[in-house]
């Protein structure tokens, strides 16, 4: 409803296409096409590294493959950027041939990859390095795992976040958000921050990362313990009816047709930053989009329900079957995640990293090019209840599921039951149990 895929797309956590091709940047003279010089073992390598991105995220990878040669010499590693939209497939060919890149950025189609034998499990490798996932990145450490073997280390992560205009907060009297605001404070809030027909209380919670949020917080689950769909029950039917229900039933969320009447392709970050809604629930990216934005904004957690849960965003880096050697591209993940290496995400302003510690550190809480004082402290805050989502290997078919049955919910003609439950039983013949 509220999604703003031209946002998401500026993010990366999708993928953030380029022109055409693959662009090819080599560090320290590494030559792709070398031998390594010790298979099996991490004293010599050429390494090859996929990920997907823009400008942003080209400077801020080169820069930490920069500080990796630097402190390692004995590896050589060649950045390939691939476009967003042509990146699964590129790899999987790449893969399939025999020439897959050594490391490779994944995010939530993770075990797409790992289910087709295209990915190798962590970790013996991460416990033979010494690299304690829980402890160097929280609660998502095991993030990217299938049939419980970690297939990916948590590179970016940022929870999603509450924005909000202080200005119209003050002018009504309201206290800021806060991640003990309950879905009934919420409410209130967005009711009395709603000026019908020209300002609303919330941007929306249309897209999945945001009502999916709130079904964790309701104590459901998008896919259950067993591996099998659970949309059609209550927690999860009452927490995506409430979330239409800020649209249609108290109006305090712009309808479609509202929305199209602000501009071509505007959406939650776009009316946030120009005024027209007081609250808007989306990643770190809109920071960035934010900086010339003439409202008064700051940030905070995401508010519960009956428990505290909420979206993360990232991506993760993972090793190929066909790496030359494991050993290496794990020793280089690990530089890479390392809070040297991830001190740079936050310095080129290109994302949250995933370390915890760099979290919390003043180059993430203050970093040099913010324009003005912001709570950078909720993302670490918000990291102690990020949920783990269901990175199934039908990821994209479960999505389609959800857009296509969900299709006439967002426009008020179904009600939560009656479109999950059509949903479950697609999803049933979609999802298979690990």
């Amino acid at each position: 409803m509220a999604m703003d895929r031209a946002q998401v797309s500026r993010r990366g956590f999708l993928g953030m296409g380029l022109a055409a091709g693959v662009i090819t940047l080599t560090a320290c003279g590494a030559d792709s096409d070398e031998k390594s010089s010790s298979s099996g073992n991490a004293t010599a390598a050429n390494l090859v590294m996929t990920v997907w991105g823009g400008e942003a995220d080209k400077t801020a990878y080169q820069k930490r493959i920069d500080l990796l040669v630097k402190k390692f010499p004995e590896l050589k590693v060649t950045l390939q950027l691939i476009p967003g939209d042509g990146y699964a497939q590129k790899v999987q060919t790449m893969i399939a041939g025999g020439k897959g890149p050594d490391i490779m950025q994944v995010a939530e189609s993770v075990n797409v990859y790992s289910s087709k034998n295209q990915l190798l499990p962590l970790d013996e490798l991460a416990s033979k390095a010494g690299l304690d996932l829980e402890k160097r990145f929280g609660s998502i450490g095991k993030l990217y795992s299938y049939q419980d073997k970690v297939y990916a280390i948590p590179d970016r992560s940022g929870a999603m976040i509450v924005y909000y205009n202080k200005a119209l907060f003050d002018a009504k009297g309201i206290k800021a958000p806060s991640a003990d605001w309950t879905w009934d404070d919420a409410l209130s809030a967005f009711k009395e921050l709603t000026v019908p027909g020209k300002q609303w209380g919330y941007a929306g919670g249309g897209w999945w990362a945001q009502w999916w949020s709130f079904v964790y917080q309701n104590g459901g689950k998008i896919i259950d313990d067993s591996g099998k769909p659970a949309v059609a029950t209550d927690e999860v039917i009452e927490a995506l009816q409430w979330t239409g229900d800020l649209v249609f039933k108290h109006g305090v969320v712009p309808t479609k047709k509202q929305y199209a009447d602000m501009g071509a392709d505007v959406g939650g970050d776009q009316a946030f930053a120009n005024g027209k809604v007081a609250v808007n629930t989306t990643g770190f990216w809109a920071i960035g989009g934010l900086a010339k934005s003439k409202i008064d904004w700051d940030i905070a957690p995401l508010w519960k329900g009956k428990q505290q849960a909420v979206t993360a965003f990232g991506s993760g880096l993972a090793v190929s079957r066909t790496a030359k050697n494991p050993d290496a591209a794990l020793k280089a993940i690990d530089f890479l995640t390392s809070p040297e290496a991830q001190q740079q995400i936050i310095a080129t302003g290109q994302d949250v990293p995933a370390n915890i510690e760099v979290q919390k550190s003043d180059a993430f809480l203050k970093p040099a090019w913010m324009t003005k004082p912001v709570n950078m402290n909720v993302f670490g805050e918000s990291s102690d209840f990020v949920y783990r989502a269901p990175f199934i290997p039908a990821w994209n078919e479960m999505q389609k599921a959800f857009d296509d049955g969900l299709a006439d919910f967002w426009l008020g003609k179904q009600d939560a039951r009656t479109a999950l439950t059509a949903i479950q039983k697609r999803l049933e013949t979609i999802v298979k149990p690990s």
